[in-house]
């Protein structure tokens, strides 16, 4: 997909994958309407790039919101040629399975999959109208491995996936493309200390956000629909798949310094 002149939005533009994302679209001549939740990161995004106007335009939009499908038609008003959808925005906590806050469980699988649902069904019928377009979602290597202390992030994951996986069959005749792109551990605040540092002492390896949106935007430009970022990362999602019991017992043995790092 040529990316210049098309106009993008983009959901967590004030999140650390996010940031790049923009960075990296504008740098190909596209039209970013980057949105988020609150609208101070926003700002500072949009100082940073040190672009505004008909490039780069910031809006806010909680996608946690009750009247979301109510936003998103005063949007599509305002923006009627929307070309490209990122679904960059996600939450994660890491969490005992038997200890879950109620509001926190909700909130992950709301904006994680809830919200990418709605979204794109809102918008598909205005996609389904331009000469090219895209929709892509961000998951996560724990949208194909179910990781401890992690069960509904990879819940919710693990429904986008399969969502997108869905969507782009369905649309497989029609001029929108679908793509998913799933990162392994990426140094970016939705990261607390307690992950971070169980990474650490695994010897779990952490991306920089500035390259998961290069190759995130890459794939988008050479029309790469299944992206897995990371070695042994891939690997170990092909394992899964095809041998799910190899990985309980790697994952098994890793169990007493995850537990660790849980009740942190």
């Amino acid at each position: 997909m040529q990316l210049r002149d098309k106009t993008v939005l983009l959901t967590g533009a004030g999140g650390g994958i996010g940031r790049q994302v923009a960075a990296q679209l504008l740098a190909r001549g596209a039209r970013v309407l980057a949105t988020g939740s609150r609208l101070a990161p926003l700002q500072q995004l949009q100082a940073e790039l040190g672009q505004t106007g008909s490039q780069l335009q910031i809006l806010e939009l909680d996608l946690g919101a009750e009247n979301l499908a109510q936003r998103v038609e005063e949007l599509q008003q305002a923006y009627p040629q929307i070309d490209v959808v990122i679904h960059c925005a996600g939450v994660s906590h890491f969490v005992p399975c038997d200890k879950p806050v109620l509001g926190q469980l909700m909130h992950t699988l709301t904006i994680n999959l809830n919200a990418m649902v709605t979204l794109t069904t809102l918008l598909l019928p205005a996609l389904k109208q331009r000469p090219e377009a895209a929709v892509v979602g961000v998951g996560s290597t724990f949208g194909s491995i179910g990781y401890p202390g992690f069960a509904v992030y990879s819940a919710s994951k693990f429904g986008a996936r399969g969502y997108l996986e869905a969507l782009r069959r369905e649309l497989a005749d029609t001029s929108v493309k679908v793509f998913y792109v799933s990162p392994r551990a990426t140094r970016t605040g939705m990261n607390n200390g307690a992950v971070e540092a169980m990474n650490q002492a695994l010897g779990n390896r952490m991306d920089d956000p500035q390259w998961v949106a290069q190759q995130l935007v890459k794939a988008l430009e050479t029309d790469r629909f299944k992206l897995f970022l990371g070695w042994p990362e891939r690997l170990f999602v092909v394992i899964n798949g095809l041998f799910s019991s190899l990985v309980d017992r790697a994952l098994g043995k890793q169990l007493p310094v995850i537990r660790q790092y849980l009740k942190s």
